[in-house]
């Protein structure tokens, strides 16, 4: 039934006065914040630094989303730079089109130079972040539902995405087409369960548990690539972007071996950032800092109070002590005069 089908949203851009906003941008945004924070906290149950991941990230981010983009304009270059298209489309990030092969490459650059910076191991610090990456991946790609793109082949599931829109060249594309942006972020969320499992199983390190999540994300990969109908270079058969996957599956495995045997294990907590103790001092600084303001408030507040005039005393600081004080020497004094 018709009602069973995944429809699509009637725009991907919600305008505010001037100020355009795309649901694109912002399923990549909230990635990159799921991300950061899940990795936040897996370095530093690492032993490492709260800021370090966030530091880093400055430098990756914009480095994965300039590689993403390149990666995906030089291998779909001809809806940039065929007869009749407008070259300059290919600064419209916001209209779609990153490749996470390239994010991913020079992402790393980025996020080496800012480890290098931060006296951090790359492989490491990768190992932290690679499930946040895999969620961030996964919240993409509904960036791609709110453009209506890069669906799959025709279906008759239940679960099929509806498709109505208009291309550029006036072509109204209407029908009930795989899902594939939905496979793939549900295979994405499999992924970053599997790394964090594995992970606590295994006591993955040196960079393996990334190359986990390298080689799970291209075996899904490869089947979403072969289920979409969207232009792209074919080599023997098979298209580019299912070439990469296999090819980088292989060399996410080699690693995962070599590596294993020759560093079984996670590092060493204590090797893994320098700047951990430096934090560390500045949190513990900050909460003796609190804990003196705190102390000398209440110190000042039972000054107060010692010295605030008692009602019940007629008005006078200590007026308690000096009453009990007048009651024993009146009675003293009747001792005296009447003795027993």
């Amino acid at each position: 039934m018709d009602i069973a089908y995944i429809p699509s949203p009637s725009r991907g851009v919600l305008e505010i006065g001037p100020v355009p906003l795309r649901a694109y941008a912002f399923c990549i945004i909230l990635g990159v914040v799921v991300a950061v924070w899940l990795g936040s906290k897996r370095w530093v149950a690492r032993g490492g630094g709260k800021h370090t991941v966030g530091d880093i990230a400055v430098w990756a981010v914009p480095f994965g989303l300039v590689g993403g983009r390149l990666y995906h304009v030089i291998t779909d270059h001809q809806l940039y730079f065929a007869e009749g298209k407008n070259p300059w489309n290919a600064f419209k990030i916001w209209e779609g089109g990153l490749g996470i092969w390239g994010a991913i490459a020079l992402g790393a650059v980025g996020a080496w130079i800012g480890a290098r910076r931060r006296g951090v191991p790359l492989p490491a610090y990768a190992d932290a972040i690679a499930p946040g990456i895999a969620l961030a991946q996964a919240l993409g790609r509904w960036g791609n539902w709110f453009n209506q793109e890069l669906y799959g082949r025709e279906t008759t599931l239940p679960w099929g995405l509806e498709i109505k829109k208009t291309l550029p060249g006036g072509e109204v594309v209407t029908g009930i087409y795989h899902p594939t942006f939905l496979y793939e972020s549900l295979w994405c969320v499999g992924v970053a369960a599997l790394v964090i499992w594995a992970d606590k199983r295994f006591a993955l390190g040196h960079g393996r548990a990334f190359a986990l999540y390298v080689a799970a994300y291209t075996v899904g990969r490869f089947w979403t690539e072969w289920l979409r109908i969207d232009d792209a270079h074919y080599i023997f058969g098979l298209r580019l972007n299912d070439w990469v996957a296999i090819f980088v599956f292989l060399g996410a495995v080699a690693y995962l071996v070599i590596v294993g045997r020759k560093h079984p294990g996670r590092e060493d907590p204590a090797s893994i950032d320098p700047m951990a103790d430096a934090d560390e001092r500045a949190s513990a600084s900050a909460d003796e800092a609190g804990g003196k303001a705190a102390g000398e408030s209440a110190s000042k507040s039972a000054d107060k109070t010692a010295d605030e005039p008692d009602e019940k005393s007629g008005g006078t600081p200590g007026g308690k002590a000096q009453d009990a004080l007048a009651e024993k020497l009146d009675k003293l004094e009747k001792d005296v005069r009447n003795p027993a």
